[in-house]
């Protein structure tokens, strides 16, 4: 199969990961040059937790990071860009807790990308290889685009883990709540120019997020006091970390 044939595949899987129920990490490792992955949320409002790990030493790396407070995966949710160390041992003193803390592990090189949606911060995407080396241009890309598909499976899978959700305001007949999100999904639509099923995956992010029930953030959005254009910020459009 062909790069950008295996790249497809993976895309499309990731993309029906949720209805499927299956592995969020399986196809970063399908078309990148790595030997695991681990993929986390990281804070407020989504927790700070392993959604993901296709082994061992992935999740102990996520564990680690966790518990110092400090590693790629932070670095790479708080600035948006993907951080890229093609020599974990001989990197800039960075991370002097994590590093130690990993000892005598198997670790080479280590990228993480951020999980984010609109003003959303997720959580990062983890990738260890045992051996030294860096991503290329194109495979940094291609990392970039599953972790943006990524991001919406895990705010998907978050969502329908609540008892409420599906229901706006607990009022599933209320037809002007309705017709008011709906507004609020075009006016979403349009200024982010995404697609209606991310526009509605924002609103309801947006409101999970702050505690709030979609109708409020639709009543909001129709009122204009919540404009997504301004706080929308695409990480794809940074260049990556490398140290």
């Amino acid at each position: 199969m062909s790069d950008r044939l295996a790249f497809g595949a993976a895309v499309e899987e990731l993309s029906m990961a949720f209805e499927r129920r299956t592995s969020l990490c399986r196809p970063f490792l399908r078309v990148l040059p790595v030997t695991g992955a681990a993929i986390s949320t990281l804070g407020p409002p989504f927790g700070t937790e392993t959604v993901c790990a296709s082994d061992a030493d992935a999740a102990r790396i996520d564990e680690l990071q966790f518990d110092l407070g400090e590693g790629p995966c932070w670095d790479a949710m708080t600035t948006r860009r993907p951080v890229l160390t093609a020599d974990l041992r001989t990197a800039s003193p960075r991370w002097p807790l994590f590093r130690e803390a990993l000892g005598t592990s198997q670790v080479g090189s280590l990228f993480a990308f951020p999980l984010s949606l609109g003003s959303l911060n997720i959580g990062a995407v983890d990738l260890y290889s045992r051996t030294v080396g860096t991503l290329t241009d194109a495979q940094v890309e291609d990392a970039t685009t599953l972790s943006g598909i990524c991001a919406r499976q895990v705010i998907r899978r978050t969502l329908a883990d609540l008892p409420s959700h599906g229901v706006v305001d607990g009022e599933a007949g209320d037809g002007f709540s309705r017709r008011e999100v709906h507004q609020a999904t075009g006016m979403v639509l349009a200024q982010l120019g995404v697609t209606a099923a991310d526009a509605l995956l924002i609103i309801n992010g947006f409101a999970f997020a702050r505690g709030r029930s979609v109708r409020e953030v639709a009543a909001d959005i129709v009122a204009r006091r919540i404009d997504f254009a301004g706080e929308w910020s695409d990480p794809s459009e940074s260049p990556p970390e490398s140290l």
